[in-house]
């Protein structure tokens, strides 16, 4: 089946839309105790993004972005595991974005929140989508619940060639005040940063300064790094839009002097901007 991207946060095209079933959905995690996705691929489509690894064996040789398996029986899976796994912190969404397009009809990422909330599982949330807003009324008032927003870049032509299908900068802001309006604590995850486009300081004082405004108890900071298949997709959409940045990009993720060089002048540059802005200590490096 096939759904068309045409409005909303999705650009012209299509994508595939596959349903299917799973067998667990309460997966141990890195990340936290657990993870939950609902669906494998997103059709946010962002050049940087890990998660393709994911769905590198069950989608040989398609584009990141142009398909979605939707796990129909999440919700019913997830029921069962909660009977008889310990509560812990769960992380909505580690491999895909939970409130992606496909969401808006289907409506699972939502369904298995409020089943963990009504267990008592800690839960963080990280999106780019702004479907979210739909959902902060199970977040109101509940302990141990936190909802985090990506952002990359300000500049909104840049922002839709990384993120194709994400929700604008502006409103995954907005996210981020509603819900602190309604008393869910917050955060934001910055980056990864591309080098020589998005890692400017111009971007960073921007974003740090909506991050200070926004309210966040704390952010993230991460570079661009070489996971798997994110070279390629980076590698193209430079040689398109920035083709001065390629080479520039290569060193930095391929070659250990020029990287840990970078590495060194992002921290400085970053932190000091940080602190102009009064926010150094909520800070974290992914790196």
């Amino acid at each position: 089946m096939t759904v068309k991207k045409g409005s909303g946060e999705s650009p012209p095209g299509t994508v595939r839309i596959r349903e299917v079933e799973c067998r667990s959905l309460l997966n141990k995690s890195g990340l936290a105790d657990y993870a939950v996705n609902c669906y494998a691929g997103c059709s946010h489509g962002c050049r940087y993004c890990y998660a393709r690894f994911a769905t590198r064996y069950s989608h040989p040789g398609e584009s990141w972005g142009d398909f979605v398996d939707v796990k129909i029986n999440a919700p019913t899976v997830l029921e069962k595991e909660l009977r008889r796994r310990r509560a812990g912190r769960v992380f909505m969404s580690s491999v895909c974005d939970g409130w992606q397009p496909a969401e808006s009809g289907y409506g699972l990422s939502g369904q298995c929140l409020e089943m963990l909330i009504r267990r008592g599982f800690p839960v963080t949330i990280l999106t780019k989508s702004g479907l979210i807003l739909r959902d902060l009324g199970l977040l109101a008032g509940k302990p141990d619940v936190e909802l985090g927003v990506t952002v990359t870049a300000l500049n909104e032509d840049v922002r839709k060639y990384i993120e194709p299908a994400g929700a604008a900068t502006e409103s995954r802001f907005h996210v981020l005040e509603e819900a602190r309006r309604r008393g869910i604590e917050t955060y934001a995850f910055v980056g990864p940063l591309l080098p020589g486009l998005t890692d400017t300081e111009e971007n960073l004082s921007g974003l740090l300064k909506a991050i200070r405004e926004s309210g966040v108890a704390y952010f993230y900071l991460d570079r661009l790094n070489p996971r798997f298949g994110v070279w390629p997709d980076v590698k193209a959409l430079l040689e398109r839009h920035h083709p001065h940045l390629v080479e520039h990009c290569r060193r930095i993720l391929f070659s250990a002097a020029d990287r840990a060089a970078y590495t060194g002048r992002l921290v400085s540059m970053t932190r000091r901007i940080a602190r102009k802005q009064g926010i150094e200590d909520r800070m974290t490096f992914c790196f």
